[in-house]
């Protein structure tokens, strides 16, 4: 069994069971893991959400503009790293960072808060 592991086997567990032993981290009594869960995602992502046959109607055709639901691709928040291609788009999110929202509507488009 694993009697002696500090005692008489403590090489054994030292060499082949590194951390077996003690405490690691901060204990924290409530954690609610859904208060801090919010998936990401960037605006050079954004137009791969589409299909490949949305991306090239709205690309040859700028009357209408593509609708982009981020949370139904599992997103919660959209961040600003990248560019958008130069056609407006309407992206709907729980949370917008202020690079994202200035990019988006840079190229045209809007971004629509949903809950």
């Amino acid at each position: 069994g694993n009697a002696g592991g500090q005692h008489h086997h403590r090489i054994n567990f030292f060499k082949y069971h590194p951390g077996y032993f003690g405490k690691k981290g901060i204990r924290v009594f409530r954690l609610h893991r859904n208060r801090e869960f919010n998936p990401t995602v960037n605006i050079d992502k954004l137009w791969s959400l589409l299909s490949a046959d949305a991306q090239k109607k709205y690309m040859e055709n700028k009357e209408t503009s593509p609708v982009i639901d981020v949370t139904k691709a599992g997103f919660f928040k959209v961040l600003g790293k990248g560019r958008l291609p130069n056609v407006p788009v309407v992206v709907k999110a729980k949370e917008f960072s202020q690079h994202a929202e200035r990019r988006i509507r840079a190229v045209g488009g809007a971004c629509v808060l949903i809950a």
